[in-house]
């Protein structure tokens, strides 16, 4: 039998800035991190114990929240931070199995069914070591789930949190889990659940003890899946990240601190998020054959638009370029502009990026190599002195939301 952990760091965004805050982290006060709070739009990404006490949730508008909690602390979020501070526990996790799966940014599984020999012999072992270590390295906590496949282990650790380690078996799951709703079984969302629940299936018990075929009647494949994880028949296995499939797009998106209005304004937030992409590209060692821009009005209307590249780029300036030439033949510019989202799409290997060469374009791919250079050269800058060291010019609009790291894909974690 296999020994899967899930290791789910503790409030992870607000942790980790309660690292640099050391005097705020010791007077117990309710803190989230969130979005911009000056924004219209602006919501909690993470919070605290304290404020998870006070009823604060995750996703919730910063205006909700306060009037749950008045005191509440807003911090602001810092992608880079939480990405060094990810990596950094994964490296701890690696210690005691090669066989690390991430999840999200703060969750990962282990299978140490070969390795937990060597630290105790246990799964409860191996967690309580990954715990005190992670504790004593780092300052974050981690809770951490056990059990025999990787759907009791996470809700292992959702079972009990903070810092703390669950232990699900084939003789105790069912008394742990099945009087659950059925809302917490992995994946199960809400349109799922009100569908199981015109058929009396309201725990993960009820759906355990459901008919299988039945289940794939109502539900489809979807229902055979949700089955196999209630009563313990999923055994997928712990996929490493080196061994997982690269990313199918990469793209970033923006709400900005204002309206957009005018050609200046959508040239400077096209740019500001262009380089962005183009730099996650840089550092996949990935290209795009295609780019899509998504437009939001302040009505919450969105246009889509999307167009082939001439040759494969991780240049900001050709996406740029792209981008722009796709919301002028699509947008009146003097229509205010709410959001927008530039993604790079079709990717492929920066080694098998070729470029059919145009006899009446010779120059383009020297330029190209050119920029790409310089492109790599910000990006050993900004690894070295740090994000905000080298920016656009046309990005510096503090008013548009555009400076710091005010991103909207910094995504909400519990």
């Amino acid at each position: 039998m296999r020994t899967i952990l899930h290791c789910d760091l503790n409030s992870f965004y607000a942790s980790v800035e309660l690292l640099d805050l050391p005097e705020l982290r010791a007077s117990g006060a309710p803190v989230a991190v969130c979005g911009d709070p000056g924004s219209r739009h602006g919501i909690i990404l993470a919070k605290n114990e304290p404020a998870k006490a006070m009823g604060v949730k995750t996703a919730e508008t910063i205006w909700q929240a306060r009037r749950k909690c008045p005191d509440l602390v807003l911090l602001p979020a810092h992608r880079e931070k939480y990405r060094r501070w990810s990596g950094v526990v994964n490296a701890i996790y690696a210690r005691y199995t090669d066989l690390v799966e991430p999840f999200s940014i703060d969750e990962s599984w282990l299978d140490v069914t070969g390795s937990m020999h060597l630290f105790g012999g246990t799964g409860r072992a191996v967690a309580d070591q990954i715990r005190a270590a992670v504790r004593s390295e780092t300052g974050l906590t981690v809770s951490v789930g056990v059990s025999f496949n990787k759907v009791f282990a996470k809700m292992g650790s959702d079972y009990k949190k903070p810092d703390a380690t669950t232990v699900i078996t084939p003789e105790n799951f069912r008394e742990l889990l099945w009087p659950l709703p059925v809302t917490e079984l992995l994946f199960v969302g809400a349109a799922a659940a009100r569908t199981m629940a015109g058929y009396g299936i309201r725990t993960i018990g009820d759906l355990a003890r459901f008919d299988r075929e039945a289940l794939v009647s109502i539900l489809g494949k979807q229902g055979a899946t949700f089955h196999d994880y209630a009563t313990g028949a999923e055994h997928a296995p712990v996929i490493p990240a080196r061994d997982q499939p690269g990313p199918k797009s990469v793209g970033n998106g923006l709400t900005f601190r204002r309206n957009l209005v005018g050609w200046e304004d959508i040239r400077s937030a096209v740019a500001a998020l262009a380089d962005e992409v183009a730099g996650r590209l840089r550092q996949e060692g990935l290209k795009c054959t295609a780019v899509q821009v998504t437009i939001r009005d302040p009505n919450f209307k969105d246009i889509c638009r999307q167009k082939r590249l001439p040759a494969p780029t991780y240049v900001s300036r050709d996406l740029s370029e792209a981008v722009m030439e796709l919301i002028r033949a699509s947008w009146e510019p003097t229509a205010p502009i709410r959001a927008l989202t530039i993604t790079g799409q079709s990717l492929v290997g920066e080694d098998d990026a070729g470029e059919q060469l145009d006899l009446f374009a010779r120059d383009a791919a020297p330029r190209r190599d050119r920029l790409e250079r310089l492109g790599h050269t910000v990006d050993e800058l900004r690894a070295r002195f740090g994000r905000d060291a080298v920016g656009l010019a046309s990005s510096v609009r503090d008013d548009m939301g555009l400076d710091g790291e005010r991103k909207d894909d910094v995504p909400a974690v519990d």
